[in-house]
């Protein structure tokens, strides 16, 4: 790669680094991974083609790693094992202890791509990429729940402060409990840089508070349609300002975002993205935009 960084949410995506589920998906244990009853691996892996073909149709240059039957199944999420700035990129430290090894294949591919490691998470600290959002390109939210924690904020503040970017840290709620998956991305989706998809019961207070300070448009998805798709109607991929990608089946979101001028491209994504715990988002991790 000749460029990298992404310090925003929704600019035009022209890389980012994706892992097509395979053997490791194929041969998961839905209870050990928490995958729920809606889970079909090979069901999920046509999905993921589909979901994949919808990335090159936005003219976005995949880079692949490969799924060598390494047993890692949540490794197609691969927003959470990463961050990527301007300045080079963090590994970061997973808060599922099945996904501990994530970090280290990113970090070889930032390696054999000539990318800058800027450090990584050690110790206690925890955070996964789905707990970040990108306010601006100095100011990096982070949602606290059970896969991320502050020291890990405390880390990534240390390790991007001499650059200019901030780490702001948000309590997030029990909600469904320990084992299961609510990021912050979870109940914010941004379609611009200044207009975001939102949950508002799950936002912090203070971060909503935050969003409304610096002139965030919030267009608020059907509470009905966030409950019937285990969050997932909310996880919604802009590949270029105000076209979107999200899972199909929630007719009412859809037309929220349509109604406030976001086009959005849909795909099947109920054996992989609301058995899984991870929609759009969550299966790409922009390398640039």
């Amino acid at each position: 790669m000749n460029q990298y960084g992404c310090q925003s949410m929704a600019n035009t995506m022209t890389q980012v680094l994706m892992r097509r589920p395979g053997p490791s998906l194929l041969a998961a244990d839905p209870d050990k991974w928490h995958y729920n009853s809606l889970f079909d691996a090979q069901q999920a892996l046509a999905q993921y083609d589909a979901f994949a073909s919808l990335i090159e149709a936005s003219g976005a240059q995949i880079h692949w790693l490969p799924d060598d039957n390494d047993g890692l199944a949540d490794a197609m999420f691969t927003r959470d094992a990463s961050l990527i700035t301007r300045f080079g990129a963090i590994p970061l430290r997973m808060g599922k202890p099945l996904r501990t090894a994530e970090p280290a294949l990113h970090r070889r591919f930032f390696e054999a791509q000539g990318i800058p490691v800027l450090g990584q998470l050690e110790g206690e600290a925890k955070v996964e990429g789905g707990d970040t959002i990108w306010l601006d390109e100095h100011t990096l939210l982070v949602g606290l729940g059970f896969r991320s924690n502050r020291e890990g904020v405390r880390q990534l503040n240390a390790l991007l402060n001499p650059h200019g970017i901030e780490v702001l840290g948000f309590d997030m709620p029990y909600w469904g409990g320990e084992a299961a998956c609510l990021h912050l991305m979870s109940v914010i989706s941004p379609l611009t840089e200044t207009k975001y998809l939102v949950h508002p019961p799950l936002i912090p207070a203070a971060l909503w508070q935050l969003l409304k300070d610096v002139g965030i448009q919030m267009v608020v998805a059907p509470e009905d349609e966030f409950t019937a798709s285990f969050g997932l109607n909310l996880n919604v991929l802009p590949t270029s300002p105000d076209h979107c990608i999200m899972i199909d089946g929630f007719p009412k979101t859809r037309a929220a975002m349509e109604a406030s001028g976001t086009r959005v491209s849909v795909f099947a994504g109920d054996a992989l993205c609301m058995a899984c715990e991870g929609g759009p988002t969550c299966l790409t991790n922009p390398l640039v935009r």
